[in-house]
């Protein structure tokens, strides 16, 4: 029975039983590189309803990205991890609502922010701090040098 084949008659009862079958497909699942309405996808595995992404793995909606992991309506990201509803993010983990974020952890409905942890609605920080937006893309074309 494949990981996508309904089980047919009621579960079993016994604790035993029951268990392995879940086992079972649990390594069914895990052995499986399907990608359901996917386009387009080049070495994903477990990606639903995704296009035109790279390398990506359990990820649902995204486009464009490469090398992502567990992230959800994400457009033009690369090796993000647990992102979602964000757009040119790299490199940064359970971001949500976010733009043009690098090196980011937890941050929301933030825009460019640079080695940034833990902001809220913030634009042009790097390292939790505000600068203005020339000097927020100059510092970023040094340290982009010293820190991929």
């Amino acid at each position: 029975m494949s990981s996508t084949t309904p089980a047919v008659g009621p579960p079993p009862l016994d604790l035993r039983e029951f268990e392995r079958a879940f086992q079972a497909l649990r390594a069914g699942y895990q052995g499986a590189a399907d990608n359901p309405q996917g386009f387009e996808l080049k070495d994903c595995r477990h990606c639903s309803s995704c296009m035109f992404c790279v390398g990506c793995e359990s990820c649902y909606r995204c486009t464009h990205c490469n090398n992502c992991n567990q992230c959800s309506n994400c457009t033009h990201c690369a090796e993000c991890e647990g992102c979602h509803q964000s757009a040119y993010c790299s490199k940064s983990k359970r971001c949500v609502g976010c733009k043009y974020l690098e090196h980011c952890d937890s941050c929301a409905d933030c825009t460019y922010c640079f080695a940034c942890v833990g902001l809220s609605k913030k634009d042009f920080h790097i390292l939790n701090q505000q600068y203005d937006k020339r000097t927020y893309f100059d510092l970023v074309a040094k340290l982009r040098k010293i820190y991929r």
